[in-house]
Formats: C-alpha cells, structure tokens, sequence
C-alpha cells in the first residue's frame, strides 16, 4: 500500500523550490551542463523496485539543477520569457494539488469559476470585446491554432460550407495573408489545419518587421473567396507591431463576411495594458481573434496560452465536444472550457492568471509592463552609445543588437562569439538570431525582477565580450 507522505513530499519540494528561487540572482544564468551530460546524469535502467517518495523528490531536487536554465533571474533575456510571479506560482501548485480536470463547469465548479473570470479581466486589461470567447491553452503555438481553426470555419461558414460536418475535402480554397515577418507558429497551425504552410500569400513587412497595409490591400485586391488575415502584436526580433487600425480598414473595406483578421500578440498585446503604450495597439480591438500568452508578459508559469475569439459562435464550433458519458452543460453564462480548447483533459491553467490579476490589479499589470519596456529602453540606450554597437530593432520590450568587427572582417561572425560568450559567463542569457539578413543579438524584456542593476550587468557583460572578441578574431 502506497503510503499518504503529503507533508514529507511537499516539504522537500517547498525547500528545494525556495533554494532555487532564492538563489537566481546569485547564481549563472545559463545551465552548467548541455543536454548529453543531463541525460548521463539521470540515466538509468528501470528501477525494479521503487525508493520512498521523499528520497524521489530529494533526488529529483538534487539532479536538475546543474541543467537549468535561470528563467526567472531578472538577467535572462533569451526568447519571450517572462519570470512567474510568487503569487502565480503558488497558485500553480494548489493547481497541482486539487488535481481538477477543468473541462466542464458542472463537475468543476471552483476552477472553472475562477478561469471565466480570469478570461473576463484579460478582456477588460486588454479592451477587447467583452462578449469575445477565451480558451486557455499551452501557449501561442495552440492559441494561433485555435483562433485560425475557428477562422478557418468561420469564413467557410460564409460560404454555406459546414467544416465541422463536411471536412475540407470539396471546400471552397481559404485564401491566408500573413506579414513577411509572422513568428513561424502561424505557418504550423496552417499546416496543423489543412491549410497548407507554404500556402499564405506573404505581404511585405517595413524595416521593423511591420506588415504594410498597402501591401495587404494590394493582395486582397487580387482575392476572391474566403480570406484569413494574420497579423502580428510583438515582431518576435525588434518587438514592432502591425499598424493594426490600418489593416483593420483594408480587411473591413473588403466588405465580406468571409474575410477574418487574427493577431497573433503573444506578447505585445499585453501593451495595451499599459496607458503609455496603448496607442501603438490601436485597433487591436477590430480584429476576430487574437492569441496570447499569460506565461510571458503577466509572468504565470508555463503553460498559460489564451486564444480569444470575438465571434464565440464559431469558436465554439471548431473546438466544442460531446459525448453521452460527459455533462450536457448547464447555463450558457456558465461556459465549459472543453467548448473553446482542443483539450478535454486539461489543468486549471487560468487559475495562476486570477491569481497574478488579483495580486497585481490593473495598475500593477501597466507598472510591469512600463517597467520592461524602460528596462529595454536602458538597454538600447548604453548599448547604442557604444563604440562598435548598433541598435537594429527596438520597440516595447525587445531589442536587437548588433556588434560590428572593429577590422572589418565579419560582423556577423564577431556577433556570434559576443553571443557565445555572454551566455557562457553567464551574467546574462540574451538569444541570437537573423534578422532583415544580419546576425544580431535579441534582448527580451519580460521579468518581474528585472531592475537597472540587471541591465547595466547585462550591458558590461556584452561590452567585454565585444573588446574580448575583437582582440581574437581570425585575420
């Protein structure tokens, strides 16, 4: 019989967990081992006979540690990451510990509860529709998914085609137009839907990775039939984002109820929580759906996606579910969210946003978005005023860099090795990518903990490694 050690198990775990938390800022933000000295270390045959939990969850707390990244130091800049919030993660693990299947209200009423009206804050912090749908999924991956699949039947719909009876096969074509600098999960979710990756016509993007809206009206000049409109809150490299009210117009001037415009604003659309940032997301509020992520700007831990859906109707369409062994569902105002996520197993991944929304209420959710994006700011800034360093992209709270090679030889190349080195020193981990041709290196903004002190770290760390760098690059 297995034995009840929920105080010994919890306990280990809580002392583990406060020795992580407590020791980010002291410790080197990248991971001391790779992936192959990982799997050495916690390799091994299959136990034939188990230890006690309380040793399992020491062991655990005593392996992992060497292979982790120090997400939630407030010197980590790689990706769109943001640190969970003490409240979030709390609210996590009772989450874990009620163990409720969230999928329908009636036989989960507490979780179910609580994530409508976490849905109905982000509705309100983020001024969309409030009658718009909100379905918590794992993150912008399943959020664009969604939002696309109830697009995708939604413009059919416009076409007397059923796609939840009939499939795709006979369908009228979906015509899909997306910026020449989507984030690569729209392509996915195309593949995901029958769609077709490679399908999307692509609309040129300006210089800070903007779709322009001339270029989309010129596209929808040429379409006929149902079109699904993807645009971006949050350039994942400069952070820029999509004169929103202008493709707005050019997808109402279409005048057709089978054309569909969908935000992908996994991060940047948490700017229109804030006053001072609200404006660059102006007409945001137009759009069909949007996608975005809890886990990055509200700092919940992972998985939190929201896909949200101004036309609830045909959200519920694509992803709604019934069986005779499940619950009918009750009072329509009472939402199941097995109705709008394409789960019917699922956590309660909505409880850690009340949680956060609550602790931070609207000033606080605008102060942390403000505080980033000064944070960025003081980043482009003394990185700008560098000798050697450009600025290539900055907007909200990303920003991209680049170091030039003081002889002329490789910029690119003398890029990488700044990277190389920053992130093995470890004072801070920004990421590396390619943007409009030119290697750079990205500076995402998106910690709670991220004070001045962590910038001007992270500012000295690349600034040594741009003067070690250059004194031994290759003639």
């Amino acid at each position: 019989m297995l034995e009840a050690d929920y105080d010994g198990c919890l306990a280990a775990a809580a002392g583990a967990a406060l020795e992580w938390l407590d020791g980010l800022d002291r410790r080197p933000v990248g991971p001391a081992v790779d992936a192959a000295g990982m799997l050495a270390a916690v390799a091994g045959p299959l136990p034939e006979r188990g230890d006690g939990a309380v040793v399992v969850v020491r062991e655990l707390a005593a392996l992992a540690p060497p292979g982790l990244m120090a997400t939630g130091s407030g010197r980590f800049h790689g990706w769109v990451i943001g640190g969970a919030l003490p409240v979030a993660i709390a609210a996590d693990w009772l989450v874990s510990a009620w163990d409720q299947n969230s999928a329908m209200a009636e036989p989960f009423p507490a979780t179910t509860m609580i994530e409508q009206v976490a849905g109905d804050w982000v509705l309100e912090l983020l001024d969309l529709p409030r009658s718009a749908s909100v379905g918590f999924v794992t993150g912008g991956q399943a959020a664009n998914t969604v939002c696309l699949a109830a697009a995708r039947n939604g413009v059919l719909a416009a076409h007397g085609w059923d796609v939840e009876r009939d499939g795709l096969q006979g369908a009228p074509r979906v015509h899909v137009v997306a910026g020449a600098e989507r984030h690569d999960t729209i392509d996915v979710a195309l593949r995901a839907l029958g769609l077709g990756g490679r399908t999307a016509r692509v609309a040129a993007a300006d210089g800070a990775g903007r779709m322009e809206p001339r270029a989309l009206e010129a596209i929808l000049a040429r379409l006929e039939g149902p079109v699904i409109v993807c645009a971006q809150a949050g350039n994942v490299n400069g952070g820029g984002v999509d004169p929103l009210d202008e493709l707005a117009d050019a997808v109402d001037a279409r005048g057709r109820a089978d054309t569909w415009l969908h935000v992908d604003g996994a991060f940047g659309l948490w700017g229109r929580a804030a006053p001072r940032r609200r404006a660059l997301l102006a007409g945001a509020e137009r759009a069909h759906s949007w996608a975005t992520d809890a886990h990055k700007w509200l700092n919940t831990p992972y998985d939190c996606g929201m896909a949200i859906c101004a036309d609830a109707g045909a959200h519920r369409r694509a992803m709604g579910v019934r069986a005779a062994y499940l619950p009918e569902g009750g009072d329509a105002a009472l939402r199941d969210p097995v109705d709008v996520t394409p789960e019917l197993s699922r956590r309660a991944r909505g409880v850690p946003v009340w949680a956060a929304i609550r602790h931070l209420g609207r000033e606080g959710v605008a102060e942390l978005v403000e505080r980033c994006c000064a944070m960025a700011d003081r980043y482009a800034a003394r990185l700008g005023a560098a000798p050697g360093a450009e600025v290539l992209g900055r907007c909200l709270n990303q920003v991209v860099v680049r170091f030039r090679d003081p002889a002329g030889r490789d910029d690119d190349a003398h890029t990488r090795r700044v990277l190389a080195q920053v992130q093995r020193g470890g004072e801070c981990f920004p990421s590396g990518t390619v943007w409009r041709g030119a290697a750079g290196i990205r500076i995402s903004v998106c910690n709670w903990r991220t004070d001045a002190a962590d910038v001007d770290r992270g500012v000295a760390a690349m600034l040594a490694a741009h003067r070690a760098g250059a004194a031994v690059s290759p003639g």
